[in-house]
């Protein structure tokens, strides 16, 4: 047999959850937002980004430090610079951090991140997936540009073989012949994902559409059909953007988007996680 299985639904059919942080779970009833800039571009902006974050009672923070780009002359990233950078403006405002990682040489550098992530491009990267396998840290493993479900699903059974069970999947669009969005957000997957894998289910709104404007409809469809969370790009100047600003919220979305999701979750049984209490930078 070479198809999943420890991924299945029927090795643990009440669902796995994926702690991040005490009261901070992944899996459950709580409907849990990760938001931040796609890329950590200075102190200041990273800063500003995880100040609205806290401040509209979101989780996590992200921001790439190491930044897989198509063309080798756009920005790649402040790598070891710009994860000490997002790691001090989440501890400073009471966040989680997540942050992608491109290679094996990365994880010194990401030693303080919360949550590793694995982007559409090193889905297939079976060594790295192994080398992720033996740590003992949540990984949020992105859906392929072309990928099925079932190779998605194959991809997450790497690191669950290699005894990390702290898996989270992320629908982030796929690659298809329709060209008024970036990618084309399949919520199909995220349905069928929930039904196939006891693993939690995120979608990325951002990278799916690359539009602005569609970010807050596709994240209540996301919340509709079952996700158990969401990755969303929120810039604090995204007119500035070094890179995706078309894509990023500014706060104002962001606080519109979190002042949203609370009806659509009602309607499916879940609730929106928010910081108990407002966060005040230390």
């Amino acid at each position: 047999m070479t198809g999943p299985r420890l991924v299945l639904r029927e090795k643990r059919p009440q669902g796995s959850r994926v702690e991040l942080a005490p009261g901070v779970v992944l899996g459950g009833r709580a409907f849990v937002v990760m938001a931040g800039p796609c890329a950590v571009e200075s102190a200041a902006q990273i800063q500003e980004a995880a100040k609205a974050v806290a401040e509209a009672g979101c989780a996590v923070l992200r921001g790439g430090a190491f930044k897989p780009r198509t063309s080798p002359y756009a920005f790649q990233g402040l790598g070891a610079a710009g994860a000490r950078l997002l790691g001090d403006a989440a501890r400073r405002h009471g966040l989680l951090a997540i942050s992608e990682v491109l290679d094996a040489a990365d994880l010194p550098a990401l030693e303080g991140i919360a949550v590793l992530q694995v982007g559409a491009r090193n889905m297939h990267n079976s060594a790295l997936l192994k080398t992720l396998s033996q740590l003992r840290r949540p990984v949020l493993l992105k859906r392929g540009l072309s990928a099925t479900v079932e190779e998605w699903l194959l991809a997450a059974e790497y690191l669950l073989a290699g005894g990390n069970e702290q898996v989270i999947l992320c629908e982030r669009g796929i690659r298809t012949f329709e060209p008024a969005t970036r990618n084309t957000l399949d919520l199909s997957a995220v349905a069928i994902a929930k039904q196939r894998t006891h693993l939690p289910v995120v979608v990325d709104p951002s990278h799916a559409s690359g539009l602005r404007e569609l970010i807050v409809p596709l994240s209540l469809a996301a919340a509709a059909v079952g996700a158990d969370g969401l990755l969303v790009d929120v810039h604090p100047h995204p007119a500035e953007a070094l890179c995706d600003g078309d894509q990023a919220l500014p706060p104002e979305g962001l606080r519109d988007l979190m002042q949203r999701l609370p009806g659509v979750l009602a309607a499916v049984d879940r609730e929106l996680w928010r910081a108990p209490l407002r966060r005040k930078a230390v």
